[in-house]
């Protein structure tokens, strides 16, 4: 064979191997992008029991912490079990957990105060004055304080961990300039507040204490959940008016708008899933194509009530408390105040 002939025999087999290679590069992407998000399934329950109402739900290390109004619950997730009963409180909302201090902080609406407790022996060691209506509880690593939302006073109350829990006070607060709901830290001094009545995000720079911007949510409105990918910067705002707003967290723009269900209360973030539990019984979950590019992967019914969930470090687990619920004659449909039956309380459990 000529040289001429070998050349471009060689330059035929390159352009083969390259197209193999280029039929293999894309099959994987695409084989990737069909297995990227599993099916998540309702695969359990835990039938916990007892009276009263429920809120927020903490998971850490394996123990499961849920408001229960009077009291708050400690449970073992992997055998369904109460390990803990915390009382002392008249309207409990929300759990804070900062290990380092070896401490957890619940927020307590009645009382207008956060109560204090040894996270391994459980013990009560007293409690500390927020305001009005303290509610929503997060813990900001870049400050080191604990953060309490409290509605009716309009305020962020920051209280720092070794706080004296007997004649202890709050170490700053800033005026909100509306009713806060939840709360997430981006831990690197910016904390995002859902003003609930306001139909906004207002940021709070957590070194100078103070709100910096405030960002519209529209077209989503009355903004409750809230939870955010740190890697990319986005914030996922679950809305009353069954919207999931994607917020880029460094300008305020909505580079997404999602459809979820009735009465969502908190939303999670986990490799690439974005998760919205709400009332109306049903989960939905988002999948992360891109940074400015999200897609409904799945609604899952889970049952009436679960409003709220813990979903653990790897995404595999996911926890919504709820129970069987009675409407009183006369609710409002738009504003329904379900009754709890005694000891239907229960821990729903989804699983891939």
């Amino acid at each position: 064979m000529s040289s001429i002939g070998k050349r471009n025999m060689k330059n035929s087999l390159r352009v083969l191997l390259l197209l193999i290679v280029g039929a293999a590069v894309a099959a994987t992407a695409g084989f990737a992008a069909n297995v990227a998000t599993p099916e998540y399934k309702l695969s359990a329950a835990f039938k916990i029991g007892g009276d009263g109402g429920w809120d927020y739900a903490t998971l850490h290390h394996g123990v499961l912490y849920v408001t229960r109004v009077t009291h708050t619950m400690a449970i073992d997730v992997s055998t369904g079990k109460v390990v803990a009963d915390i009382y002392g409180q008249k309207r409990s909302h929300g759990v804070a957990l900062v290990p380092d201090a070896h401490r957890g902080f619940i927020s307590d609406g009645g009382s207008g105060s956060v109560l204090i407790f040894d996270l391994k022996s459980h013990a009560v060691l007293g409690s500390v004055p927020a305001a009005d209506d303290a509610d929503g509880i997060i813990y900001d690593r870049a400050s080191n304080r604990v953060l309490v939302m409290c509605g009716d006073a309009h305020k962020l109350v920051a209280i720092a961990p070794d706080v004296n829990p007997n004649g202890g006070q709050p170490a700053a607060s800033v005026d909100l300039g509306g009713s806060p709901e939840f709360a997430v830290a981006d831990e690197k001094g910016k904390v995002y507040v859902n003003i609930a009545d306001k139909d906004e995000v207002a940021v709070v720079d957590t070194k100078a204490m103070k709100v910096v911007a405030r960002w519209p949510t529209a077209p989503g409105m009355r903004p409750t959940g809230m939870s955010m990918d740190r890697a990319t910067r986005r914030l996922f705002i679950g809305c009353r008016n069954k919207h999931l707003i994607v917020m880029n967290a460094d300008d305020g723009k909505i580079v997404a708008d999602l459809p979820i269900g009735a009465f969502v209360d908190a939303t999670a973030f986990r490799d690439g899933l974005a998760f919205a539990s709400c009332g109306d019984g049903t989960l939905t979950i988002i999948r992360e194509v891109s940074p400015d590019k999200f897609e409904v992967a799945q609604v899952l019914k889970t049952e009436l009530g679960a409003r709220t969930m813990a979903v653990d470090p790897t995404g595999v687990m996911i926890y919504l408390p709820t129970a069987d619920l009675t409407f009183p004659a006369g609710s409002n449909p738009e504003h329904p105040r379900p009754v709890p039956v005694p000891e239907t309380f229960r821990i729903l459990v989804v699983t891939p």
